[in-house]
């Protein structure tokens, strides 16, 4: 009996894909309608080039894909393309003209809690307000798409391109998104990927909140406002990430704990190529920060984080950082390289002879009293300095690098990106925006 059992059920699976059906659908009235009223689960309906007048709603595990020139417009009325049943693959589809509500949210294509394993593959999706709503969907996958969002005045009455909310599994890789708020904007999630997306024009290309046990890998923001925020958030990897003439961070870690962030590049445009704010116990190693106004901003408390193999080049200030004691960034007698430090290397260790102090007393006063400002250039503030330089006993505590690295590691930026990051970013040119204060920690 077992073994007939057994025979039934592999002959099931070999003959279940033969029942599937290619449908063939043409933009004619109610056509796609009725393919998606009649379609049964595991059939494939093919697009003809055309335009096809939405809402669109899934509700069967099926594919749509799309012939050149398939499009699906809503005409301004809600989500453009609902997807409400498990494994739905939906690809090569132009999806246009979402409505413009924020509460519930009007998307190109909505993810509900019920499109488990989702497949969004290769679309293009321009005027709605979210490009791609991943709603509770677990384990989806987001690949290929070309996102462009709107412009409206206010960037914050725009939607995200790709908006994640509670959805663990998920995986972003290989999109395009410009314009629009935020790229990914990921919300009370956990073990997400966020891999090779390309964001430009936005407030924020990566915003973290309340997302945890996720990686954000090999992705690359141009001139967006802020590069790539981690907030409230734990157990984060943020690797190989490049951040281009953004214009206030290019990595900000607020709240965010027990994270690795490694082999970053922040180069040019921004005025904290690094901002940690009240985090604690990550790891900050072999990332780059170049060309900023200051190289990294470390306030609030911020403790038991481990800082080594990072280069500082061309910054303004390197480190700004204000405390009573001493905080070592070095690790295992490994160090930063600082392109301001004068360093010699008599011992050919690759390490300096000299640690490296980023900040004198001088700083501290500046930051601590404003006002001080008023006094820079004038013979007193040498005096200080120079004292400082004579009789280092004088410190008053800070950032110390004991063991400087005496080379920086070579840039590493591939070549198409460097010239799209040639282009003046929308922001220097006043864009067109009124939300254009910088981000304030919270």
């Amino acid at each position: 009996m077992m073994r007939l059992v057994s025979i039934a059920l592999a002959f099931a699976l070999t003959v279940s894909p033969a029942l599937a059906e290619r449908i063939n659908v043409t933009p004619e009235k109610g056509a796609l309608a009725q393919a998606l009223a009649t379609a049964r689960a595991g059939d494939e309906i093919i697009l003809a080039a055309g335009r096809y007048v939405g809402p669109l709603h899934i509700e069967t595990p099926l594919t749509i894909t799309g012939l050149a020139g398939a499009t699906i417009d809503a005409e301004g009325q809600g989500s453009v393309v609902t997807i409400d049943a498990p494994d739905v693959t939906f690809q090569s589809v132009t999806v246009i003209n979402s409505g413009r509500t924020h509460e519930p949210r009007d998307a190109g294509i909505l993810l509900t809690k019920r499109a488990k394993r989702a497949l969004v593959l290769n679309n293009d999706l321009q005027n709605n307000l979210v490009g791609i709503d991943i709603h509770g969907a677990r384990d989806a996958l987001i690949k290929g798409n070309r996102i462009e969002g709107l412009r409206l005045r206010r960037m914050n009455s725009r939607g995200n391109g790709i908006y994640v909310w509670n959805a663990p599994g998920s995986v972003v890789e290989d999109n395009e998104i410009r314009y629009g708020r935020d790229g990914i904007f990921s919300n009370t999630s956990k073990r997400n990927i966020y891999r090779r997306n390309l964001m430009r024009d936005l407030r924020f290309a990566v915003h973290y909140m309340y997302t945890n046990d996720s990686e954000v890998a090999d992705n690359i923001s141009i001139g967006n406002h802020l590069g790539f925020a981690m907030m409230y958030s734990d157990r984060i990897i943020a690797r190989d990430n490049i951040s281009i003439n953004d214009r206030d961070y290019g990595l900000m870690l607020n709240y965010t704990n027990q994270s690795d962030v490694f082999s970053n590049q922040v180069l040019g445009g921004a005025r904290k190529c690094a901002f940690i704010y009240n985090a604690h116990s990550n790891l900050l190693a072999e990332n780059r920060f170049d060309g900023c106004e200051i190289g990294i901003h470390f306030t609030a408390g911020s403790e038991r984080n481990t800082i080594t193999g990072n280069a500082f080049i061309g910054n303004r200030t390197q480190v700004k950082y204000v405390g009573t004691s001493d905080v070592e960034w070095s690790f295992e007698k490994r160090g930063n390289f600082w392109s301001d430090h004068p360093s010699f290397d008599l011992d050919g260790d690759a390490r300096a002879d000299s640690a490296y102090r980023p900040n004198d007393l001088m700083d501290h006063i500046l930051w601590s009293q404003p006002a001080a400002k008023l006094l820079l250039g004038t013979p007193a503030v040498q005096l200080v300095r120079w004292s400082q330089a004579q009789f280092p006993a004088t410190a008053t505590g800070g950032v110390v690098d004991s063991h400087p690295m005496i080379s920086a590691p070579p840039l590493n930026v591939p070549s198409t990106f460097q010239r799209l990051a040639s282009a003046e970013p929308l922001w220097a040119k006043g864009g067109n925006d009124v939300d254009s204060r910088p981000f304030q920690p919270h």
